[in-house]
């Protein structure tokens, strides 16, 4: 579908690009091409203006640069391209230079008298402002992102696996959806419960929204169809108590990873070896569970676990009595399979595990058999996660010391360029370049090389410098 020119703002746009375009071509057809060009056309005039255009022309990253060598290998010259550059930025310097002295004759400073305050409060005050904001930036922005621009971050899902010794494991269990529930009205009654001074400090960095409690089932969600030979192997290592056994207990959580987590999943794992009565219970459950129904795991289970952004999910012994984990008690139960023959011996074997010790913190939740309560810490939001993932060492690394490498130089090596900065005078070095440009234009290529001589003659020798920028007298 084509569009009406008053309607078209891409067509109205080109149109008024092209007029102004013919009309800057006829008035330079009008008035006539220059001759010469000399220097920059920003180097015209020596005031305020032109000297913070020209450096900010500078300060464009390899502008600069690439017009020096343009200018180098689309025009007739003798000097190398590292004698090209010298005499650019000779002529830059001095140029800055020359606004400044101009700036000084208009705006002259009586002699003994004091600096007024609003220019020593106006100017100073602003850098000791900033050079404190400068320092203080990591820790300031931390602090705003974990109090004021925080994301709580929820679970998604929290899992549970319990291993023996290796072998395939004997309970998994997720938790995910309604099975999770934040705490808002229990969280003070919660609170309360805790009388240490170090879980009452941990607890004031969280808020309910902050504190998830899992509820799982305690039948695990998958078989256990260990091997009979591996089996037996693990019945005799039970049984043999001279050969340490342990148990594992893994856990992991799950979080969005788009609200500005390190790590989709949190998770770690604790291993605890077992007293030779608990294996020898469990041995004697794993042949006859009619023995033995049921086998108590003595501190092995962490109630509560701490979820950062990264991925590492520790459990929370400041929280849990003594420092020591929960017990839990777990049974082996053995279904005959009903969907095959009424002839058949065979059976589905699970585990069931319990808590010793629950808290039943929603009322609206049923009571489940395994109770996790997951602390999460808050995250950056994306927005200004690309700078809060750093951390505090990684912003003053990245930031604080790389700003501060810049201010300092200009604040050191002052003394040694003394001789180059302080100039009362430089109309002749300026015309001296001015001149270089000209001959060059013209094509005297050998007054050219013999004026870069003097130049850098003029460079080489303090008493000539001297006599060069003296104040003219009359």
């Amino acid at each position: 579908m084509q569009l009406k020119f008053s309607q078209n703002l891409v067509a109205q746009l080109w149109y008024f690009v092209k007029c102004v375009y013919f009309g800057l071509s006829a008035y330079q057809i009008r008035c006539g091409y220059p001759t010469r060009v000399l220097g920059n056309f920003l180097t015209k005039s020596y005031n305020y203006v032109n000297l913070f255009l020209f450096q900010g022309f500078r300060l464009v990253p390899f502008l600069t640069e690439l017009r020096a060598v343009m200018d180098w290998v689309w025009t007739d010259t003798t000097l190398s391209l590292s004698s090209w550059i010298c005499v650019e930025d000779i002529y830059a310097h001095i140029f800055i230079l020359k606004c400044w002295r101009e700036s000084e004759k208009r705006y002259p400073q009586p002699r003994g008298q004091k600096k007024k305050k609003v220019v020593k409060y106006g100017m100073g005050g602003m850098i000791v402002v900033l050079l404190i904001c400068i320092v203080w930036f990591p820790l300031l922005f931390m602090s705003l992102i974990k109090s004021v621009a925080g994301v709580t971050n929820r679970p998604l899902d929290v899992s549970i696996t319990i291993t023996l010794g290796g072998y395939q494991p004997i309970f998994t269990m997720s938790a995910q959806q309604s099975q999770l529930q934040t705490l808002d009205r229990e969280y003070s009654i919660f609170t309360k419960s805790f009388k240490e001074n170090a879980a009452l400090q941990f607890l004031e960095n969280y808020a309910s929204e902050d504190v998830t409690v899992a509820q799982l089932e305690g039948n695990s969600n998958s078989l256990w169809t260990i091997s009979p030979p591996s089996r037996r192997k693990m019945i005799d290592e039970l049984n043999n108590t001279d050969s340490p056994f342990t148990l594992v207990v893994s856990w992991s959580v799950q979080r969005n990873l788009s609200l500005g987590a390190k790590a989709e999943v949190a998770s770690s794992k604790q291993s605890f070896p077992l007293p030779n009565e608990t294996r020898t219970d469990l041995a004697k459950m794993m042949q006859d569970t009619k023995i033995v129904n049921k086998v108590t795991l003595r501190n092995v289970y962490p109630h509560y676990i701490k979820a950062p952004s990264d991925s590492l999910a520790k459990p929370l012994k400041q929280l849990m009595k003594g420092g020591e984990f929960t017990n839990l008690t777990v049974e082996l139960v053995k279904n005959k399979d009903d969907s095959s023959n009424n002839n058949s011996d065979e059976f589905h074997e699970w585990w069931i595990v319990n808590q010793g010790d629950k808290k039943v913190l929603k009322n609206d939740v049923k009571q489940a058999s395994l109770e996790l309560i997951v602390f999460s810490d808050k995250v950056s939001p994306p927005s200004l996660g690309f700078l809060a993932g750093y951390g505090i060492m990684g912003l003053y690394a990245s930031v604080v010391l790389v700003i501060g490498k810049f201010v300092r130089e200009f604040f050191s090596g002052i003394s040694h360029s003394i001789m180059f900065e302080e100039l009362p005078n430089v109309d002749r070095i300026l015309k001296l370049c001015t001149d270089i440009f000209l001959v060059r234009e013209t094509g005297e290529l050998e007054l050219e090389e013999d004026l870069y001589a003097k130049l850098i003659f003029l460079y080489r020798s303090p008493e000539t410098m001297i006599k060069w920028t003296r104040e003219k007298t009359n």
